[in-house]
């Protein structure tokens, strides 16, 4: 079986790694077509990840959203060398091209669409068509209909599960930390994309404050896609991009606008601030999730609030026992994402039906992998026969 995916952020690539390792094993053959944004190429470099590199957007979001036709035709003519029976990605251009290439797309979706968000809102109608199945946390509020596929997990748990992510104390030299000394994670999105339109989060003054008011109290160190005031760039971080969950495992804290490292931070058990004018009434779920339910978050639209907590929080002896307990129940309750990516691909379009008949089977990921694999095609599961619908 061949399977293409698209890889258009560092978090996408951590989101598909595990899943593609599992799948080559067992002989399947897997292609990335990967977006120069960001961190992106960088990561899939220092990684030694092979890619065709599709896309390279302009600047500005309308020149993306001009030129997204041609990113599209290219990774079609591609792939059409490729003759991929399966595609996936986040919901995007990968669904055109599959569309094109008339072979079934699998997207995941952890953004609720609404018109409080009307970029998302019109991406969402643009992609739903030609898409046939779109998996999403069971905490999304949104129903999707029949081609919504509920999974009891964050996407992040597909590489930061203790199964796959095991923290390595050696960042500390690099970060070259005296003894215990505790540190602060500050990370700053860019807000580029073109579903952030009118999204912000802290400010040149909020950013300044926040690394002179947490100093008082531990290191600090910035992670940053887009550049930082003058005054303190000396405390972004040098090291490989490869190595950023081992600096977010070993952090007193993070505070951030952006949102995977949010999340990230939460299954790692630091706690996390996150800051940006998506909070609010219609925040996405598993935010929403992780700080009403699990306690592991704080999410704030107002920075000032947001640093007021930072400085309350710092000041708290035995604070990360105390998020190692939320921890340890959020991944009690949370099913391995990436080994049911594997059997899902490998099933299709049987795990599909089996999902929409009996989502609890998903359970079996849990701990131990159990009967859903018993229904295991193989490698070769979609050849000649793709038994999927055309798209509706």
């Amino acid at each position: 079986m061949r399977v293409a995916f698209f890889i258009n952020t560092p978090a996408q690539y951590h989101f598909y790694k595990n899943i593609i390792k599992e799948l080559e094993k067992e002989g399947y053959s897997v292609v990335i077509l990967a977006r120069d944004y960001g961190e992106t190429l960088a990561l899939l470099k220092e990684n030694g990840v092979k890619y065709y590199q599709y896309s390279k957007p302009p600047v500005s979001k309308i020149g993306k959203i001009f030129t997204a036709p041609i990113d599209i035709i290219r990774a079609f003519f591609y792939l059409s060398n490729f003759y991929p029976q399966m595609i996936s990605g986040f919901g995007g251009y990968e669904v055109y091209s599959s569309f094109l290439l008339r072979v079934p797309s699998i997207v995941f979706v952890d953004s609720e669409f609404s018109i409080n968000r009307k970029t998302f809102l019109i991406q969402f109608k643009l992609f739903y068509p030609f898409t046939h199945t779109i998996i999403t946390p069971l905490s999304y509020r949104q129903n999707l209909g029949k081609k919504q596929v509920r999974v009891n997990s964050y996407k992040e748990l597909a590489y930061l599960h203790p199964k796959y992510f095991q923290p390595d104390e050696s960042v500390k030299n690099l970060l070259n930390l005296i003894g215990g000394e505790d540190y602060v994670l500050l990370r700053f999105n860019a807000f580029d994309a073109v579903h952030d339109f009118k999204v912000e989060g802290f400010n040149e003054q909020d950013k300044i404050r926040l690394v002179h008011e947490l100093e008082r109290f531990a290191k600090v160190f910035i992670s940053s896609e887009t550049g930082v005031p003058d005054e303190i760039k000396d405390r972004v971080m040098k090291i490989p991009k490869s190595r950023i969950h081992d600096v977010i495992y070993y952090a007193k804290m993070l505070i951030t606008d952006t949102q995977t490292m949010t999340t990230e931070a939460a299954i790692l058990g630091t706690p996390a601030i996150r800051c940006n004018n998506f909070v609010g009434p219609n925040d996405m779920s598993n935010f929403v999730e992780l700080e009403q339910e699990y306690g592991l978050i704080f999410n704030y639209a107002d920075s000032t609030a947001a640093i007021n907590k930072a400085l309350d929080l710092i000041q708290k002896e035995d604070l990360k026992k105390e998020w190692k307990k939320k921890k340890e129940r959020l991944l009690n309750e949370k099913i391995d994402i990436a080994a049911f990516m594997v059997w899902f691909i490998g099933n299709f379009p049987k795990s599909h039906t089996k999902m929409k008949e009996h989502p609890e089977a998903q359970q079996s990921y849990a701990s131990v992998p159990g009967d859903l694999q018993e229904d295991s095609i193989g490698p070769h599961g979609l050849a000649g026969d793709h038994g999927w619908e055309e798209p509706v």
